[in-house]
């Protein structure tokens, strides 16, 4: 029977000691969990903070020793002898305090008999060595049950802080259920946050603008986001449901990442360098679609002067014009529809149209007459490979269309980006795989043609024109032992392709 994912409070509360003996801010707190949760991420979070400057050896190393100091005595409260500490890290000073330290407690700070015993049971294994740059400071020993809880009385904001220092991707908030956070993927349920629905509309309810408000109650759900200062971004969804209201938060960085932050390869940015046509970014919900365009519009923003228009619901990450003027308009809020949107976009002069998701077939069709009439455009769509995207894309029509549609899409599409969000091997972060079709001359006749199966062997043979299949992506990352087997077969189209990996 499996069993539910429990998550890793080490690095939650080492922040929160840091923040609590006023070594570092929480403005900064926030900046460093930010940078750790980065897609790609290795590092742990007292890495990260003397990377960034905010601690030194020093200080991190007397942020190691409070914590361990917390760990110790909730053990010796349980009956369970604390382990010896990792090689390289100082003793605790024989004055060390007999109780919890003043500055945790302030912070709420509580570790229970199974984080204890989880500490106690996992500190003679190998410690984990930080990188030069924290001086051989040692990361404390992974603990396997949450040491501090989220309290849901403090607000949304502290909700939200504690959650995304947990290294949480997605918020879900649900009236007469407990907390449940997604990390690395997996959903793990948060101990001791049973909501009510008092609790819930207390969170949420205020987040929302008087105009926000009555579209919710008219529509019983709504689409925005919300920006906590200093920590991120959260893409909103809150809906009515049976047992009450619900939200569900996702985790936007404030500043549009790139490709290398994404761990994504440096040869997608020739996808930028199209001043017409059509280039889709697609794949399941949750694999990293925006995330992946918006490092795209952020490399089109920095390196050309022109007009940048993007159609979003609701806007998700915020670009602020560089080289590039940018326009963001959120559907229902700035316009209509996507559609019309999509009709005004022709008289306003863009050079780029963002679409957010390609949704409906007059939807479909606008871009792909924005991109005929010498536009670049790009656009998510819901589909999870590069030949399916094509095949949506002609099937969203009437057959009595599809000959036209298919000489109008063998022209104007540039490039199918693919991809997958898979967990790394070891637990720390997602790491991407991707399909990626160039659409060259056979590719543009095959679909012409009406012969789109055919294009799997192009792509196969295509790899000095950028091209590669998914299965191909995933091989890779197996055999670097990057990502365990087992998760790549999920998603792998062909399982003989993936090797028995390390």
């Amino acid at each position: 029977m499996a069993t539910t994912p429990t998550l890793d409070a080490a690095d939650s509360l080492l922040g929160r000691v840091a923040v609590a003996a006023k070594l570092i801010t929480i403005e900064q707190l926030a900046q460093a969990t930010r940078e750790q949760g980065r897609p790609g991420s290795t590092k742990n979070l007292g890495d990260v903070l003397v990377a960034l400057g905010l601690l030194t050896p020093v200080t991190l190393r007397k942020a190691l020793e409070m914590q361990k100091s917390v760990l110790e005595r909730a053990a010796q409260k349980q009956g369970v002898t604390a382990a010896a500490p990792a090689a390289g890290a100082k003793p605790a000073s024989p004055a060390a305090p007999k109780t919890t330290p003043p500055a945790a407690r302030e912070l709420g700070v509580e570790t229970d008999a199974n984080a204890a015993r989880a500490h106690a049971q996992s500190a003679p294994k190998a410690a984990r060595t930080a990188s030069p740059a924290a001086a051989a400071s040692a990361r404390p020993p992974a603990v396997t049950n949450s040491q501090s809880r989220i309290a849901l009385d403090r607000g949304l904001d502290a909700l939200l802080l504690e959650a995304s220092g947990r290294g949480a991707s997605d918020i879900h908030l649900h009236s007469g259920a407990s907390l449940q956070l997604r990390v690395r993927g997996a959903l793990v349920e948060v101990p001791d946050t049973k909501i009510t629905i008092a609790d819930a509309e207390k969170l949420i309810l205020p987040i929302l603008s008087a105009d926000e408000r009555a579209l919710f109650e008219k529509h019983g759900e709504i689409d925005l986001c919300y920006t906590v200062k200093g920590l991120a971004r959260f893409r909103v969804n809150v809906y009515r449901q049976l047992r009450g209201l619900d939200a569900t938060l996702r985790r936007i960085s404030l500043q549009p990442p790139t490709l290398d932050d994404l761990g994504l390869p440096s040869t997608l940015a020739k996808f930028t360098n199209f001043h017409q046509g059509m280039v889709l970014i697609t794949g399941p919900s949750a694999c990293g679609k925006s995330s992946t365009m918006a490092a795209l519009v952020n490399l089109i923003n920095e390196e050309r002067a022109e007009h940048i228009l993007t159609v979003e619901d609701p806007i998700e990450y915020l670009h602020v014009s560089k080289r590039c003027i940018v326009n963001q308009r959120h559907v229902k809020r700035h316009t209509e529809s996507f559609a019309r949107a999509l009709r005004a976009a022709l008289r306003e002069d863009p050079d780029v149209i963002v679409i957010g998701e390609l949704r409906d077939r007059e939807t479909i069709s606008l871009a792909m007459t924005a991109a005929e009439t010498g536009h670049f455009v790009l656009a998510t769509l819901h589909t999870d490979n590069a030949i399916r995207t094509v095949n949506r894309m002609i099937g969203s029509f009437p057959p009595d269309q599809q000959d036209q549609v298919r000489a109008m899409l063998s022209e104007s599409l540039r490039a199918v980006i693919s991809q997958r969000l898979l967990p790394r091997a070891d637990a720390r972060g997602m790491v991407p795989a991707l399909e990626t079709l160039v659409v060259n001359r056979a590719v543009g006749n095959l679909i012409r043609k009406n012969e789109t199966v055919q294009i799997r062997s192009i792509m196969q043979t295509g790899a000095s024109q950028g091209m590669n299949l998914l299965d191909g992506s995933l091989a890779t990352l197996v055999k670097s032992g990057t990502v365990k087997r087992e998760n790549a077969l999920l998603q792998a189209e062909d399982p003989k392709l993936i090797p028995g990996g390390k």
